[in-house]
């Protein structure tokens, strides 16, 4: 037989992932920090696990985020059902989506996706920016209920759908082009100021990789917003690749 979860216990857990400590997952939950520690104890002893580290703020373990990624869907699918039966009741909270989403989907087409998202039941949404490449590990790690990714393969308990594609295009601003881009292009490219979102941000590079063989160079400014970044190439500080629904308008 295979033993069961208790939810009140799951339910700290996730409380304690999301609020970052056990006194305020407590504060939230209406109880002591001492009854949210004794939740997550028993927890580990049923699942004879390590579920959580003791840091600030506190993280989940590799079996914890799959007991995380449990309880989002739970209370994901418990709503979901109180809304079907009508049991919302009217000082019911709104129910918090968490979506990672890289900066040029938010910058572009999202926002205006959301927006058409209908408000009954009532939902807010809590946006965590980080590289395309590396949204879903958040998925993953339970840190997020939804991932705007660049991997099509679904991370476990998880759906993937496709979105449709978002064209880059490679640009400079004419000044910077006379001045660094003379000569072959691939190899002015490498050597001159590159312009990316921060150390992570590997999209620049990998399109010379795929075009030439070669890495951008080691010149590299790193502004970690969509609009900053094309303001960025557009005032000549580098080169960057740039979703052509923001590069149209300055070509």
């Amino acid at each position: 037989m295979i033993p069961e979860l208790p939810l009140d216990q799951v339910r700290t857990l996730l409380a304690v992932v999301d609020e970052g400590t056990f006194d305020a997952a407590a504060a939230a939950l209406h109880v002591t920090p001492s009854a949210v520690s004794q939740r997550v104890k028993a927890l580990e002893q049923r699942t004879g696990r390590v579920l959580l580290v003791r840091t600030k703020p506190v993280r989940a373990t590799e079996s914890g985020q799959v007991v995380v990624r449990f309880a989002r869907q739970l209370a994901r699918l418990e709503r979901d059902a109180y809304a079907e039966l009508g049991m919302n009741g009217d000082d019911e909270g709104p129910t918090r989506v968490s979506i990672a989403v890289n900066a040029d989907s938010l910058a572009t087409w999202l926002l205006t996706a959301l927006a058409r998202v209908p408000q009954d039941p009532r939902i807010c949404f809590e946006l965590r920016r980080e590289d395309q490449s590396r949204t879903a590990t958040l998925l993953r790690e339970g840190r997020v209920m939804a991932a705007v990714t660049s991997s099509p393969d679904a991370v476990a308990g998880c759906a993937v759908r496709a979105l449709g594609r978002m064209r880059y295009l490679a640009v400079a601003s004419a000044d910077f082009a006379e001045r660094h881009l003379a000569g072959p292009l691939p190899a002015a490219l490498a050597a001159a100021p590159v312009m990316t979102f921060d150390r992570g941000d590997d999209l620049q590079d990998g399109f010379l990789r795929d075009w030439a063989g070669i890495p951008a160079g080691p010149v590299r400014h790193a502004v970690p917003t969509s609009e900053g970044f094309v303001e960025a190439i557009a005032a000549g500080l580098g080169w960057g690749m740039v979703p052509e629904v923001q590069a149209e308008p300055l070509l």
